[in-house]
């Protein structure tokens, strides 16, 4: 799923490829296949629109979004799929409308020419942020 293969480095045995690690979001998503590019450019804006004033991040190597310093989302893409790390109660929460996605405990796995819709997506955020709560401030 990496186009430019410029971008990439081996790792710490200097066998496999893999992507340095990026700066940005943008820096993220720049060598990705058109595709998948497109499939996760439509999680971050709608990431971004559901929780507005989340911060966006780069963490573990992948896109987060925090608020009020608590991780909600992260997104990715792998070898062969995009995946959407929510987190086990939004998951869980609406496991009917993921049926027809391969998900675990807290990822929800998808094909870039298939993405999670954005209703649905708009849902899992809303749900984490209020499992997440509101800030809490200290006496």
């Amino acid at each position: 799923m990496v186009e430019d293969e410029s971008l990439l480095t081996k790792d710490r045995f200097g066998e496999l490829p893999m992507q340095r690690k990026p700066a940005s979001v943008d820096d993220y998503l720049a060598p990705l296949s058109a595709d998948t590019r497109a499939a996760l450019e439509g999680l971050r804006r709608v990431i971004k629109a559901a929780a507005p004033n989340a911060e966006e991040c780069i963490s573990y190597n992948i896109p987060t979004y925090k608020l009020d310093g608590k991780m909600i989302m992260s997104f990715g893409a792998a070898a062969n799929h995009c995946a959407l790390y929510a987190g086990a109660h939004p998951i869980k929460a609406h496991e009917a409308e993921l049926a027809e996605y391969d998900t675990s405990k807290g990822t929800i796995r998808f094909q870039p020419d298939h993405p999670l819709p954005d209703a649905l997506v708009r849902k899992l955020v809303k749900t984490r942020v209020a499992e997440r709560g509101p800030k809490r401030t200290k006496r």
